[in-house]
């Protein structure tokens, strides 16, 4: 599901089987629209998604810590958006005006893997999110090579 009124070009982040989302960076223009958006995996960002320019606001998540649940507000333009991660830490970027959204995965403890949306003259236009398992608890359940 994507949250906004969708117009222009389409973006979606790469995912990254290894590692999972370490950091959100989100990039806020003068009037508090939030122009672009990055997604950090491991420790390298992204390219940046959406219109140049904007202050540079950023999450870093700590080891074993996700995003769970993002509540945001637009009008024509992304607004706002905090992030809520499973260690209860929140983050809270541009102004908090406009129609309001919830998103969260469908299954229990599923966290945040990608962003997706648009973007259009002067910020992202719609915004939408692809949740999964976090890529830690894959090793604990892989069997060991060694039988005894």
């Amino acid at each position: 599901e994507m949250f906004g009124n969708g117009k222009g070009s389409y973006f979606i982040t790469s995912k990254d089987n290894e590692t999972g989302i370490t950091g959100i960076r989100v990039f806020v223009g003068p009037v508090g629209l939030i122009k672009s958006i990055q997604v950090r995996y491991g420790s390298s960002w992204s390219e940046k998604y959406g219109i140049p320019g904007g202050k540079a606001h950023e999450l870093i998540l700590h080891p074993g810590e996700h995003i769970i649940s993002i509540y945001g507000r637009y009008r024509t333009f992304l607004q706002h958006v905090t992030l809520i991660t499973n260690q209860g830490r929140s983050a809270s970027f541009g102004l908090e005006t406009g129609k309001g959204f919830f998103a969260a995965p469908n299954l229990t403890g599923q966290v945040l893997e990608g962003v997706y949306g648009q973007f259009w003259l002067y910020g992202i236009t719609g915004i939408g999110f692809t949740w999964g398992f976090p890529r830690e608890g894959l090793a604990s359940v892989l069997p060991s090579d060694d039988p005894f």
